[in-house]
């Protein structure tokens, strides 16, 4: 199993690596305040983190209040019933 995941991670890295290469012509971005020129595989790279960064956030605050509002639940149907047997 750890030789097909290692196999995998190299092909990974070298199809990186040749996308990279291949791309490697300068895309320029204006953000109003500045003005930025980056390599295309750059930009592609720093767009598929950002995306994986921001999908992951969104995804454990989701988890996080589902799992917060389930607590506070649970909590309350325990006190009520703590009240209701003196």
């Amino acid at each position: 199993m750890r030789l097909i995941v290692m196999l995998l991670l190299l092909l990974f890295i070298a199809g990186g690596v040749v996308l990279g290469a291949l791309n490697a012509d300068l895309v320029g971005y204006d953000l109003a305040f500045a003005r930025v020129q980056v390599p295309k595989g750059g930009a592609l790279l720093a767009a598929l983190a950002l995306g994986w960064i921001l999908g992951g956030l969104t995804a454990w605050l989701g988890v996080t209040t589902r799992h917060r509002r389930e607590r506070r639940r649970a909590a309350k149907a325990v006190s009520v019933k703590a009240s209701k047997n003196p």
